[in-house]
């Protein structure tokens, strides 16, 4: 096939035009919000630490995350044919799934890295070092990209019936194997084996981590750090859950019993609302980011006026 027709979220204009302005407000959300994480973590001497080297790291990913799906979908919403190239289609495909299992394995990372600060402090500075941060990020790049390989493939092999429209705002492996028109039953245990491996191996590792860290945390004597070590694990775990349990529901479970119409909705959970989200969680709930977001504000207004 040449292109493939998005069918969208709506076909109706004026939601559609709703749609466009929600969605253009959510996607400069994303972008200032994550991009003020990265300049502060970055520029502030006091957060140059694993934990925000890392929450630095998932900030970009948001941001990449984002922006292979709202933009097309934004000009989706307010174009009358809302095709795209097979080419296209397939990068869409494959970026989003990498940047996807990037992020799955990185907030894997950021617990073990919670779990070495609290339960192993005096060994933390040399197990988690500059060094190791920086091969641990690159290794979470290059996984992402590795793993999703497989993925693509396998879902590129089946033949396609000749129906080109999607059920979609856009292209993912589950709504391109929905056009498949032979028993693709291979495909779809390959890709329940990775999502085992992708998604339930490090929602278990976080889990188990969290249970170590609870037990610590009940130990430490003074309630400001416990209520310090809870403030920051909990604004982690609330991340995990909304992407964990909404890539879950998409990526496990057979074609027999997906819903396109529920997808798009649980997509658009995953893909646009939790980039939104994580960047408010971070700081309302993380005194030191937001000290070094008022110290940020400050120096630049005081740069300003002179």
């Amino acid at each position: 096939m040449a292109e493939f027709v998005l069918l969208g979220l709506s076909s109706e204009p004026r939601t559609q035009l709703i749609l466009f302005i929600s969605f253009l407000v959510i996607y400069v959300i994303i972008l200032v919000g994550n991009s003020l994480i990265i300049i502060v973590t970055t520029a502030d001497n006091s957060l140059q630490t694993p934990m925000y080297f890392f929450l630095t790291n998932l900030s970009f990913m948001d941001i990449c995350v984002s922006s292979t799906s709202v933009p097309r979908m934004l000009k989706d919403l307010l174009s009358a044919r809302k095709t795209i190239s097979y080419a296209e289609c397939v990068a869409q495909m494959y970026i989003s799934l990498s940047l996807g299992e990037c992020e799955c394995i990185l907030l894997a990372i950021m617990a073990y890295d919670r779990y070495i600060a609290i339960c192993y402090p005096l060994h933390y500075t040399t197990i988690i070092n500059r060094s190791a941060c920086i091969q641990i990020a690159a290794g979470t790049w290059i996984c992402g990209f590795l793993l999703s390989i497989c993925h693509i493939v396998l879902t590129l092999n089946i033949n396609l019936c000749g129906n080109n429209e999607i059920n979609h705002f856009l292209c993912e492996v589950p709504e391109f194997l929905s056009l498949g028109c032979e028993n693709i039953l291979i495909v779809e245990s390959v890709i329940y084996i990775v999502g085992v491996i992708i998604l339930i191996l490090p929602v278990s590792f976080i889990c188990m981590s969290y249970i170590r860290i609870i037990y610590s945390t009940l130990k430490i004597s003074t309630l400001a750090a416990q209520k310090k070590t809870f403030s920051t694990c909990g604004s982690h775990m609330m991340v995990v859950t909304m992407f964990y349990g909404s890539a879950i529901a998409v990526y496990m479970k057979s074609r027999s019993t997906a819903s396109p119409d529920i997808d798009k909705i649980i997509t658009v959970f995953y893909f646009i609302i939790t980039p939104m989200l994580n960047p408010l969680i971070y700081t309302l709930r993380n005194k030191e980011v937001k000290a070094a977001l008022r110290k940020f504000r400050k120096n630049h207004v005081l740069e300003w006026e002179m």
